[in-house]
């Protein structure tokens, strides 16, 4: 049998390593992982191999040639374009179409027995055998579903924590009949698992899932990449190690120099021909690569240094990764996370801070100190991007050069002359970081249309008025001292989860667009843009009925950016109100529960006083809303989204409703009354936002004060909401509390548990398997229906250490226990 070495990833994840070297080729104890690849294959038989080449293929090829060295036959197949995992392959079909062949991962490190993998392939008489194994957090990973026979029943590529439903996820690792190149198109980029896999399932060939014991990890990351050489170290993994054992996990390689007086604490490795000097203290976990000199009392702990450098006198290194050909002078100190690129010198007492990245050639002076300047870095998290965009604390997660970054890592992912909308609330802070990100934008080749402070919903209709997208800077939603900077699409909607991931690519590379002088992009100010926005409002939201039923109402703006369109909107309505709070107060840019709360009071009781019909209550961006009816009782947000979706329903009479996943069943017994049905969404405002544009749908909402009117806009509108709740209870002439008192009580009881990352896929392949034969729906996060029709969600957090249960039953009582037996199975898996 014929391997298939997949070789021509750029691994741009792991830049500064792989800007001038392909992953294949990074070390690991000094060793390519693509060798260690090929050894394995070796050991199990595969002596003929076809290496794909694409990224700096000429490298690949001078390394390896022919391999004669490693008592292997090797050939290469390049890839003049990126043809993706299965097209690279269909590459290379004139060398595998005679028989079975394994494909592998010239960059994942790994020990899986290959021989059962392949016996397990014939045995079953498989079309395609996934090899499979189980890690603790598969988000960057597929996840795969086997039935008890090992036949595959589901593939899910890349997915967010609310659709990790198992722990079991793709190697990238394949056995293959060559019939399955009729499935793969030639010269077009194709994936296995996104485009080959599906169409096998959809024809029902045999597809089988092989799960193997034993060590993988993909070396995608500067964090797993320096995890992978503690491993070898450790023994974790079966590799060849070239050296010598020369004291219990300490590894010399031929030809190393190492003093005597030198303090070697293992495990570690030193490479061949490396000089190790008196005083030098070498502690575990630390690879010093070949011909590398570590100078007297340097010190070097968990740190990854390649070949040929130079490490000077008193230098401190920690947990840091120096590419090759690098100078690290005397007494300078490089911190955990750090990576020195390629041909780089870092000079006499200068300090580079944890998580920087410096690419090749450049040159750190004398007594430097180094975070954020003039050299490449990352922010030191996984994702930039969370529920609400890019959140932190003010100057100091969120400073203006970071927004800089972000507003020019944005820019590049448009064309040169595009048009963006930004806008900001009325806080001081949001004001001084949308100033940075115009700049950002301008120096980008970007035009800007600055909105200043608006509410978010004009923020959005505004930005889908012919730009390419938007920027809006708010405070944080109950944190004062935290900011959001959201990025939305050329709707108005917010980044869907791909374009999210470019731009997280973009900024972690710090590759930004800049403009020449005379390509520097304008900047204007739109008129009347409040105007614009009521009017477009009040012709798509139907509002007959209301200026016969004189209705009075009561409105409190939250002294918020919601207020700034009241007055041309309440004007426009023709129905007697009274505004509350309408003035912007800088000092109160969001608001804490306590304090919603306590406005929600006072506005019921000059609700009651008034006599109004009702009161609303928008939040400080207009983005959301709050009820009180005509007795001045609050309406809880759960509860007001059924009372607007039973308003709705009964007038439309058909259509669909959007709603997450979470809400209360009750919302499907009163949408089928009134002839309309419930499409479920994730709890992703994103996803209520997709259904939100389909054409059938009437109504959307997310039980937390978010309503999406679909005829007027596809995301959260408090203004919106408003004016159709007008409409809808001029023309019914029945009060809140009369429709709220038609629809049956919800019990639905919620609970966080917390769940330390490492273990979350675990903990959603345990509640799969606690399922058992009941009802079981991953739209997002697992619910699983009991057979009497109580229900408990089981979603992890996709920002913290923590998952979230949900549980529904006919009473609060069954809720409850309901909750409790569900939460143990999640604590149990967690510990």
């Amino acid at each position: 049998m014929k391997a298939v070495v997949m070789a021509g990833g750029e691994g741009t994840r792991l830049r500064p390593m792989t800007s001038s070297m392909p992953k294949p080729l990074l070390p690991v104890v000094n060793r390519p992982i693509m060798e260690h690849v090929l050894r394995l294959l070796k050991r199990h038989g595969l002596n003929e191999t076809v290496v794909t080449v694409q990224f700096l293929a000429s490298l690949v090829r001078n390394y390896f040639g022919d391999g004669e060295e490693l008592g292997m036959e090797l050939t290469y197949a390049n890839e003049e374009k990126p043809l993706g995992t299965a097209g690279s392959v269909k590459n290379a079909e004139e060398a595998l179409k005679d028989d079975a062949f394994l494909v592998i991962s010239g960059d994942a490190l790994t020990d899986f027995d290959l021989t059962d993998l392949i016996r397990f392939h014939k045995e079953k008489g498989a079309l395609v055998t996934v090899c499979l194994t189980r890690v603790p957090n598969p988000l960057e990973f597929g996840i795969t579903i086997v039935d008890e026979e090992g036949k595959v029943e589901r593939f899910l590529e890349k997915p967010t924590w609310g659709q990790v439903f198992s722990d079991t996820v793709n190697t990238g690792i394949y056995v293959m009949e060559p019939e399955v190149f009729d499935y793969v198109a030639a010269d077009v980029s194709v994936d296995w698992s996104g485009d080959v896999f599906p169409q096998l399932m959809k024809e029902g060939k045999p597809i089988y899932g092989y799960v193997a014991e034993g060590y993988w990890e993909d070396v995608g990351t500067h964090e797993s990449y320096v995890k992978a050489q503690a491993d070898v170290l450790e023994g974790k993994v079966q590799v060849d190690v070239d050296g010598f054992e020369i004291s219990p996990g300490v590894w010399v390689a031929e030809g190393a120099e190492v003093h005597p007086d030198a303090v070697l604490r293992g495990p570690l490795y030193i490479g061949d021909y490396a000089k190790v000097e008196a005083g030098a203290e070498i502690r575990e976990h630390t690879v010093i690569g070949s011909n590398v000199v570590v100078k007297s009392g340097a010190f070097l702990h968990k740190a990854v240094v390649h070949d040929n450098v130079y490490i000077g006198q008193h230098s401190n290194l920690r947990g840091c990764v120096i590419g090759k050909n690098t100078d690290v002078m005397r007494a300078a100190r490089i911190e955990d996370g750090a990576v020195i690129g390629d041909e780089c010198m870092i000079g006499e007492e200068s300090i580079v801070q944890g998580n920087v990245r410096v690419y090749p050639f450049k040159t750190i002076e004398a007594g430097a100190f180094v975070n954020t300047s003039v050299i490449w870095e990352s922010r030191g998290q996984a994702h930039l991007f969370g529920a609400r965009g890019v959140s932190g604390i003010l100057n100091v997660e969120i400073t203006p050069e970071l927004a800089v970054r972000l507003a020019g890592a944005y820019a590049t992912t448009l064309k040169k002359g595009a048009t963006v909308t930004t806008a900001r609330d009325h806080s001081r802070g949001a004001r001084a970081l949308k100033r940075a990100v115009i700049s950002a934008l301008q120096a980008s080749a970007i035009d800007v249309r600055d909105l200043e402070n608006v509410p978010l919903p004009v923020a959005r209709q505004q930005t889908a008025r012919g730009s390419a997208g938007g920027i809006m800077v708010r405070t944080s939603p109950g944190v004062p001292d935290s900011v959001d900077i959201m990025f939305f699409d050329e709707r108005g909607a917010d980044l869907s989860q791909a374009r999210q991931r470019k731009l997280d690519r973009v900024y972690a590379r710090q590759e930004y667009r800049r403009a020449f002088p005379g390509e520097i992009g304008d900047l204007s100010f739109p008129a009347s843009v409040f105007d614009s926005y009521t009017g477009s409002l009040l012709r798509n939201v139907d509002t007959t009925g209301i200026a016969e039923a004189g209705l009075k109402v009561v409105v409190d703006a939250s002294n918020g950016s919601a207020g700034l369109v009241l007055p041309s909107l309440l004007g426009r309505l023709q129905v007697d109100s009274l505004t509350i709070n309408p003035g912007l107060d800088e000092s109160r840019p969001t608001e804490s529960a306590e304090r919603r709360r306590a406005g929600l009071v006072r506005l019921g009781e000059i609700v009651a006083s008034a006599r109004a019909a009702f009161g609303v209550r928008f939040d400080p961006v207009g983005e959301r809303l709050s009820l009180v009816d005509e007795r001045g009782r609050i309406i809880e947000d759960d509860r007001a989204l059924l009372v607007m979706l039973d308003l709705v329903a009964a007038e439309r009479r058909s259509g669909r409703v959007a709603l997450p996943v979470t809400t209360t069943r009750i919302a499907e017994q009163v949408a089928a009354y009134h002839g309309t049905q419930v499409e479920w969404t994730t709890t992703s405002p994103d996803d209520l936002t997709r259904v939100g544009r389909q054409e059938s749908t009437i109504f959307g909402g997310d039980g937390r004060g978010g309503f999406i009117v679909p005829e007027f806009s596809s995301v959260f509108d408090g203004a919106a909401a408003f004016v159709r709740l007008i409409g809808l209870v001029a023309r019914t002439q029945l009060t809140l509390s009369q429709i709220d008192a038609r629809i049956p009580r919800a019990h639905v009881i919620k609970r966080d548990i917390p769940t330390p990352w490492a273990v979350k896929g675990l903990v959603m392949r345990r509640v799969v398997e606690a399922a058992g034969s009941r009802s079981v729906d991953t739209t997002d996060g697992v619910r699983v229906v009991e057979a009497d029709g109580r229900w408990v969600m089981v979603l992890p957090d996709p920002a913290e250490a923590v998952t979230h249960l949900w549980a529904e039953g006919p009473d609060d009582t069954s809720a409850q226990a309901l909750l409790d037996e569900w939460a143990q199975v999640v604590e149990s898996a967690g510990r």
